[in-house]
């Protein structure tokens, strides 16, 4: 462990101290800041994962800032590819730890600015401190799903990640085709394997096998998606979450839409208020105004990127479905006459107001206005 001749410096922490740790993550390796605020900042590499020598690290460092053995240690990382498991062991091991977004922590304006591992952890050390000094808005903290809760959002992950792996597939196989002017509309159907028994012979053998093989991959995507669509249609039928079906009774919503709503945002988290539901959305405008200069920048964007996506898509879908509403009287009267541009922007807003409908009616019972429910 390296120890450093800057930083700030002060008298003998006493035993009452506490430690503040920030880890920078990488794959081969982990950088450790460490320091009690008051002392020159330490540091030392870790190897990825090595439990052990985060635990000495951590132990030399109370002893080299004069802080008892109980002393207690603060720590965060950047969330990123590792996940929550560092949390819960660092939890276990009766480490406060926070996981911060990345994309919140203030970096320096300037042009060409240096950045290394080093410095990141050392940043981070600094904003840590700030942070149990009272600046709660020094960054943005993520929340921390339960492992079960975390493990009940990887069946419509990997549907979404499949779906997008299908059309990849079947856009490969098109391209393929249009090399000989052979165009066909859709693959895998049921007049597929005609098609293509009588058109397979017009093309050299190369290109031929290549296209076979890529119709297996597609066709064992396509196994894959069924497999976990009936999963998802019978565990909705099991009532496993009274709430899925609960939103699924609404007209216009649907058994996909209603299950990633509640595993991904209304079946975990809990909101004080609209506002914080549209911050965690991204559905937040953000205005710059710096003297005479004002811009509306639009929605951070900041959020949940499935749950924001499926909520443009439900605010369509409630259009034509849910006409009669107070919600889509309302985009209608604003935006239904305007051009397109502000078709769009009009519907990212009914989003918004969808949203907050939605939560109520989970959390309380509170039918949307003039919403019709399936019979």
């Amino acid at each position: 462990m390296d120890t450093l001749d800057t930083g700030p410096h002060g008298q003998h922490t006493m035993a009452g101290g506490r430690l503040y740790v920030a880890f920078e993550l990488s794959e081969k390796s982990w950088k450790l800041s460490l320091g009690d605020g008051q002392r020159a900042t330490s540091r030392c590499t870790v190897a990825t994962g090595d439990t052990s020598a985060v635990l000495t690290a951590i132990t030399k460092a109370k002893a080299r800032c004069h802080l008892s053995a109980e002393a207690p240690v603060y720590s965060c990382y950047e969330a990123g590819r590792d996940g929550f498991w560092l949390r819960r062991w660092l939890t276990e091991q009766g480490i406060v730890n926070l996981v911060v977004d990345s994309a919140s922590i203030e970096v320096n304006r300037r042009r060409r600015r240096a950045k290394t591992d080093r410095l990141d952890s050392d940043k981070l050390l600094s904003m840590l401190i700030r942070f149990h000094a009272g600046e709660r808005r020094v960054w943005s903290v993520a929340r921390i799903p339960t492992p079960e809760q975390e493990d009940d959002r990887r069946l419509h992950r990997e549907l979404e990640r499949l779906r997008h792996e299908r059309t990849a597939h079947t856009n490969r196989i098109r391209s393929l085709l249009v090399l000989y002017n052979l165009r066909v509309k859709y693959v895998g159907r049921y007049m597929w394997t005609r098609w293509w028994a009588q058109q397979r012979e017009k093309l050299l053998p190369g290109l031929r096998a290549e296209i076979e093989r890529e119709f297996d991959r597609f066709t064992l995507v396509c196994q894959q998606i069924r497999q976990l669509e009936a999963q998802q249609n019978q565990q909705m039928r099991s009532g496993a979450h009274p709430g899925m079906a609960l939103l699924a009774r609404l007209t216009g919503i649907g058994t996909g839409s209603a299950w990633t709503l509640v595993r991904e945002l209304f079946g975990w988290r809990h909101f004080r208020n609209r506002r914080e539901l549209a911050g965690s959305l991204g559905l937040t405008p953000t205005p710059y105004a710096s003297g005479t200069s004002e811009i509306e920048q639009g929605i951070s964007k900041a959020g949940n990127r499935r749950c924001r996506w499926v909520l443009v898509e439900l605010a369509w879908s409630w259009l034509r479905w849910q006409p009669h509403s107070p919600l889509s009287q309302w985009y209608n009267q604003r935006f239904a006459g305007a051009g397109k541009r502000l078709r769009r922007i009009g519907i990212v807003a009914l989003a918004r107001r969808l949203a907050i409908a939605l939560w109520r009616y989970f959390e309380n019972g509170e039918i949307p206005a003039g919403a019709i429910l399936k019979s």
